[in-house]
């Protein structure tokens, strides 16, 4: 059974209050909260295991190896990896992004070619600009229509013998759009050797995901979205093109051996973890999964579209009200303006008083909001804790902001 209250009770941030208001937290795509299991998990880590992984013999190097492996089978069955050594520890999606960008380096020359779209989080164009400026390589952009929808027909256009890379996400952090990544995924292998590159940043909080299923080259996420600490996150890769490619970062863990005379790399996952990691934060990455296997994934997804459909209902009986990607397949997500308001921070700033807490601004996504001559927009985002009263409270806050502003 789905109970929201029993969910909710798990967040203890849920529970206090911001100008003097109770919380309603809906900038869940910029970040989600975290459950006490996971916060337990951390506190449990730092008090009785607290020792660096894989370098130790003695008790607490063993145990937290053992919990940090543990959480990255769990990972490996989140996403349906085939191996466990496909699951690279990162710090987040953009550190994935730029750790991929990077080792792909030597597989570029001058004039090869690189897709991403018009619909991508800046951690997903800025590292494949700087690629292009090492290589030579040139940037592609599948373009949007009205609706925000990815346009196909001009990304068939553009795939050839040149693209190398075509790197998409899955869910528009900015818009809540859902891109067709299965029909481009398709398009590519029939057309192309390119690599493909998924950001899951916004997907993986809200939908099952299977790696083998989409044929995807990799997947990155971050943790800190899914109810994880911040700092966490994932690289997946195919196990045949991690091996093949060179390191990211150099230092040790990532050695098999080393002299002043040469060094040789250690085997995966080891050779893209240089470096002490985050142990308490990927075991608790590990316990975010659990938290959402307990809820259950179709619960979860079934529960914010739920909050999605009736939140633009709702708003969109607010006179001058735009929902930006309106008649899009969408999730977790709805973004919007006021007709006559020129600035969304103001609203932001009003909503805040009133204890509701949305994102305002360009979501680093500001060739979307050139794209609809826009500086920016409201972005209200959810996640599986939240209730219809709250988006009742933000209707009531929206409407207050524009009659304060107008």
């Amino acid at each position: 059974m789905f109970d929201i209250q029993e969910i909710r009770s798990q967040f203890s941030i849920l529970d206090r209050e911001v100008n003097g208001k109770p919380l309603v937290y809906l900038d869940n795509a910029a970040t989600s909260q975290k459950p006490n299991s996971v916060l337990e998990v951390c506190h449990a880590y730092y008090t009785e295991l607290n020792a660096n992984v894989h370098r130790g013999i003695h008790t607490l190097s063993q145990l937290a190896t053992e919990e940090m492996e543990l959480s990255r089978r769990k990972i490996q069955k989140f996403i349906n990896a085939e191996h466990d050594f496909e699951v690279i520890f990162t710090k987040g999606t953009t550190e994935g992004l730029n750790l991929i960008a990077y080792i792909l380096t030597q597989k570029l020359k001058k004039d090869d070619e690189i897709i991403i779209s018009y619909l991508e989080h800046h951690s997903n164009i800025v590292p494949w600009q700087m690629l292009c400026e090492r290589t030579g390589a040139k940037l592609r952009v599948i373009p949007i229509d009205e609706n925000g929808v990815l346009q196909l027909d001009q990304f068939d256009q553009f795939l050839s013998d040149k693209t190398k890379v075509v790197s998409v996400n899955q869910v528009s952090n900015a818009l809540g759009i859902v891109n067709p990544i299965e029909e481009i995924i398709a398009k590519t292998r029939k057309n192309t050797d390119a690599y493909i590159v998924i950001d899951g940043a916004q997907s993986a909080p809200h939908f099952t995901i299977d790696v083998q299923k989409l044929d995807c080259d990799f997947f990155v996420f971050s943790g800190h979205k899914m109810y994880a600490p911040m700092g966490t996150g994932i690289l997946y890769g195919k196990r045949e093109i991690l091996e093949a490619l060179p390191p990211f970062h150099g230092g040790g863990e990532m050695i098999a051996t080393c002299s002043f005379e040469g060094t040789t790399y250690a085997g995966l996952p080891f050779k893209y973890e240089a470096g002490t990691p985050n142990v308490g934060g990927n075991i608790a990455l590990g316990a975010a999964v659990d938290f959402m296997n307990r809820v259950g994934h179709e619960n979860i997804q079934n529960h914010e579209n739920a909050l999605l459909e009736y939140a633009q209902r709702q708003l969109l009986e607010i006179e001058g009200l735009k929902v930006y990607g309106e008649k899009a397949k969408r999730t977790g997500v709805v973004s919007f303006n006021l007709e006559g308001v020129g600035i969304a921070s103001d609203v932001g700033m009003i909503l805040d008083k009133m204890g509701i807490a949305v994102r305002t601004g360009h979501h680093c996504t500001q060739p979307i909001m050139n794209f609809f001559n826009i500086a920016g927009t409201v972005r209200a985002s959810f996640a599986v804790y939240n209730t219809f009263e709250e988006i009742d409270r933000l209707v009531e806050g929206v409407k207050k902001a524009q009659r304060m502003l107008s």
